[in-house]
This record gives C-alpha cells, structure tokens and sequence, in this order.
C-alpha cells in the first residue's frame, strides 16, 4: 500500500511545480479527495478479504472420500454450507456493495484529476450484477422451489458467449439436477459438463474378460429363463473366444446357468455385443441394476462406449442400459458422478436418430424435475426430447408390425426410390416432420421382440413370449409407465394381417370402437412386394386391410412402403396429419 501511496505523490509533485497558486489549490483538492475514497478502500478490502478468508474456512468442506469412491475420476466436489442458514448473505452483499461503490468513486475522481477519458456506460454498470450475476444464478439452480430452479437452469443454458473458464467453472459447481437439466436443454454448450477420464488403450480380451467377470458377478435370481438363456451363451461364447486367442482352454465352472451352448468362433466385437445384449437384459431388473453399479459396470460401458466410436450397435447397446438404470432414482447419484451426463447430451447432438433418441430416454429418466413420467426398455420419445415450455395436448404413438423396428419402420422411403436425390433424407419422419408440424404433440414410438435377437440360436421358451396376449401386456405396463392415457391418445400402427385370431380380435376392435366413437383412418396396399428375387405377394390384401369402420384409402404403394412417405408433401403423410390435426380439433368427448 505504501509503494502505491509513493508513486501517487511524486506523479502529484511533479504535475504540480510551477502552477499558479489557485490551480495548485484544487489539484491538492482532488488529491485529497482521492485520499479520502482510497485509505478507506484499501482498509475495507483488507477487512472484507480477512472475513471471506474466514468465512470460506468455516463454511466449506472438502469431500476427499469424493476421490475414493469414483477411483477413475480425478474431480473433487465441495459442497458448502448455504448463506440463509449461517445469516450471512446480507452482510456479504453489503459488503460488496460498499466496495463497488467506493471504486467506482475513486475511478470518477482519478478521471477528474488527470483529465482522463471515462466511459459512462461503464461508471453506471451494477458491478455487482456483472461480476456475480453467475454465482447468484447457480445459487437459484439449488432453490428448493421448483419453479426458481428451473428457470434458473433456463437462464444458465443460454450463455453462449463466456470464456472456456468460465464453463469450466459451472461444470465444477452444478449439482446433480442442474448438470441433467443443462443436458436437456437444446443447443447446449458441452463445455457445462465435466469430461470423464481418456480410457488408456485396453486390449480387446481384457475388455471381454472385464464384461465376463461382470456378467458372472450378477445374480441369477428374478430374471426369466431367456435372460439366464442368453447370459450363459455370452459367457460360454466369450470363454471360448479367449481360449482361441490364448491358444488353451479355459474352462468356466459354478455358474449354474442352464441351456449353454457354443455359437461358433466369432470376432472379439461381436462377443462384445452378445455381453452388452445379455447386461442390458439385466438392467431391467431393478436389483440387478444395484449390482451391475456396485461392481463398477458404468465405468466400464463408458470405457467400451469410448472405444468402440466405430461401432454404432455397440453404442447403442450401452446407452440403452443405461437408460435402464436410470429408471432406478437411488442410482442417479453415480450415474452423473461417473461423467454420463456429458456422454448423453453430447449424443443427444448426433446426426443418428437411433443413438440420439437412445440418449434422449435416458436423460428423461434422470430428469425427476419436468418429467413425471418413466420410460422403460423399448419407449422412445421422439418429441420433445428436450425441455420445453410448450403445452403437451396429445400423445401420438407409433406401433411397428412383425419384423419391423420403432425407428427404421417409420423412416422416408428409400433414397434409391425417391425422385429428388438431393433432399435431405430422413431416418424418421415422426420426428423431423410431424414434431414440426404439430409441436404440441408427445411423439413416441415403441419397439418390441418379433424376433428376441440377432443370434443364431434360439430362447427355449421363446415360443410362449412370441404369443400376442404376451406382447400386449408387456406393451400395456410400459405404456401406463409413460402415461400414455393421461391424455388424448392418436396410435399410428403398421401392419394388419389375414388369420382366425386377428379375425376375432378385429371384431372386439371394431365394436369398441363404434362404442367409443373413435376416428379411424385406414390405407390399403394396391402393388405386391418383392419377397427374396422369385415371390411376388400382396402382405395385406385390400378386403383384410379394411377394417369397414372410418376411412379407407387404397394407395398405389406396396406393403413395405405404405407407412414411408416420399416426402413431406407426399398424399400419403398430408392425409395422416391433416387427420391428426382434425381430430385434435374436436371437442373432448364426455
């Protein structure tokens, strides 16, 4: 202080000499008064330091057991004590605020006395609000009022514009709800979340023994007999595998698992994908779940997930456990201290439909503050898939038939097909056009076993799984879970077919429906679909894609492109959402 002091009173001597004695008079006057704003400026920083160095001590605790818990990360959080408890907030805004006004004084008169520029717009900036608009806006995210804390989550997601640092230093200080709802928010900046750990370059057999010794570490109670099915096929596979690569046997023993048998040499990525398919059976089991955390398996899928950048069956395979454990409240706590959360809104970005949709369910999952509902193994939301303020009225639902998929089933016809070769294609038009045209709408899509899997061999009880009675009570569960009659329902479903069982059914169908004055729209295949180069056949002939209740549209397509319009202003997806739309407009029934 006494080094600044020096150098102000020589520059004041030196200005000074020689000067007519009245202008000397009221440069000593300015002089004085900038004494007069400093000596208390400078004891009052000192003051305020000293009390924040104490305070900061009494208040803030570091978690060091933070390191041991979460062995691959290198974050240490601290958690601090809040200000209303301690009666400490007013006296540290007063304080500041004193302060800014002070600086703000002597900047006015140091300009007065050395005739030096002043920028206005800056001398009536709140300096408080600049400097701690940040902290106060972190502060609102931690509000026990719901209200507060998401709109102040709202605020934060908008800054654009900040230093990296800055980033930095939020993703530091969020805490668990803040870090998903960022990740929720659309255009989000990446650099809000902490970035786990680079995995070091793993060989593939460790990764398969690290999956192996997972899988075998999980219970084998309270799962059916086609998840023990193909747990013990994956281990046996995977046994096999490792044994070739290190040119012996390598027996595993006292799993107890039954139906065991042997696929055939398969390459080490595609053991991968049978453990993952296998993992992701158990992580429908909730207390399976506990297990798979407890044993370190979101530190390994996020290691495979890193890895396998190449693999987008891989990726997906894991973002959907993922999302299964999320449907578990107790496990968000390690989801988001593992660095998942920086994963899925980075993935949520991605130009695949699949693998953002995938990321999208397990967001919502984690996210407990704007989402009541819980999306389960299979329930994709299309739209919205990130946080908005816009009314939901309706949910529309799209139902694949046999041997389809709840996105590929529903994507734009085939690009070799379509006219205009340079459009954009879409892998999903429920998403990318009617979200746009009807944004008031909960778009979801749903996907179910036609087939349990990819692999070769077959679950011993698949037979009874495959039954109709089965599929609808499993779908019914997931869809009461999602909320799916909360509100005014549109189902969108592909793929009628010509048999005694569908015959009755569609008789109780068509009666509920007249019951229940129901709008129905149907359209008809009219060309036959290529099956295999030689079979030429009408899948859904006219007289069994009439239901004889509500519109009937035959359509010039065959059966595989009747639910994939060419274009947005193809007749096909024009008929559907003008009769979404009408239907949305009509009175509610009573």
């Amino acid at each position: 202080m006494s080094l600044w002091a020096c150098c102000v009173c020589c520059c004041c001597r030196g200005l000074v000499t020689g000067l007519p004695p009245v202008e000397s008079y009221h440069r000593w006057r300015r002089f004085k008064r900038i004494g007069r704003y400093a000596v208390p400026l400078v004891l009052g920083g000192c003051t305020f330091i000293t009390y924040e160095i104490l305070t900061l001590g009494k208040n803030v605790t570091i978690d060091t057991e933070a390191v041991e818990r979460e062995k691959l990360k290198s974050y240490i959080y601290i958690q601090t004590a809040p200000l209303e408890e301690q009666g400490l907030q007013g006296i540290t805004r007063k304080a500041r605020k004193q302060l800014h006004r002070a600086v703000k004084k002597l900047i006015q008169a140091t300009a007065d006395i050395f005739s030096l520029p002043l920028d206005e717009n800056y001398m009536k900036q709140d300096m408080e609000d600049y400097e701690s608009s940040l902290w106060l806006l972190l502060k609102r995210t931690r509000s026990t009022i719901k209200a507060v804390r998401v709109h102040a989550i709202q605020e934060l997601a908008k800054k654009h514009h900040w230093h990296d640092y800055q980033y930095r230093t939020v993703a530091q200080a969020c805490d668990q709800k803040t870090s998903i709802g960022l990740a929720r928010s659309k255009d989000i900046d990446l650099r809000f979340f902490l970035r786990p750990p680079l995995p070091k370059a793993i060989e593939d057999t460790y990764i398969e023994d690290e999956l192996r010794h997972l899988l075998a570490s999980l219970p084998q109670s309270e799962v059916d007999q086609c998840v023990q099915y193909f747990t013990s096929l994956a281990l046996r596979e995977s046994n096999q595998s490792l044994s070739a690569q290190r040119g012996g046997l390598w027996c595993f023993g006292g799993n107890g698992l039954p139906y065991a048998q042997s696929l055939s040499s398969v390459p080490s990525e595609k053991v991968e994908s049978f453990c993952l398919q296998a993992l992701a059976k158990h992580s429908k089991v909730p207390s399976h779940c506990d297990a798979i955390v407890a044993n370190g398996g979101l530190q390994l899928l996020q290691k495979i997930f890193q890895l396998r950048q190449d693999s987008q069956k891989i990726q997906r395979n894991i973002i959907r456990t993922v999302g299964n454990l999320a449907l578990n409240e107790c496990l968000h706590p390690a989801i988001v201290q593992s660095g998942w959360i920086g994963i899925l809104a980075e993935v949520m970005k991605s130009p695949h439909i699949i693998q953002a949709s995938h990321a999208a369910r397990a967001l919502a999952n984690l996210d407990r503050d704007t989402v009541e509902e819980k999306y389960e193994d299979g329930v994709y939301i299309l739209h919205p898939q990130y946080r908005t303020s816009q009314p939901i009225k309706a949910d529309v639902l799209f139902v694949h038939g046999l041997l389809g998929a709840a996105f590929k089933t529903w994507r734009q016809k085939d690009h070799s097909e379509i006219e205009d070769k340079n459009a954009d294609y879409m892998e999903c038009w429920p998403k990318t056009w009617l979200a746009a045209d009807c944004p008031s709408l909960r778009i979801l899509t749903v996907e179910y076993d036609t087939h349990l899997s990819d692999w070769r061999s077959k679950c011993p009880v698949e037979n009874e799984r495959k039954s109709l009675a089965y599929r609808a009570r499993e779908l019914l569960t997931k869809l009461k879970a999602a909320g799916v009659g909360d509100r005014p329902v549109v189902w969108v479903a592909h793929s009628m077919g010509d048999s005694p069982a569908l015959t009755e059914l569609n008789n109780k169908f068509t009666k509920l429906v007249k019951e229940q004055e129901v709008n129905i729209l149907s359209f008809g295949e009219m060309l036959p679909t290529n099956i295999g180069s030689m079979i030429k056949l009408h899948v859904v002939p006219l007289n069994s894609a009439d239901l004889g209740i509500g519109d009937f549209i035959p359509l010039d397509v065959n059966h595989l492109n009747i639910c994939k319009p060419k274009s947005r202003d193809s007749f096909i997806y024009q008929q559907s959402l003008k009769f979404i739309k009408d239907v949305l407009a009509q009175e509610p029934k009573s």
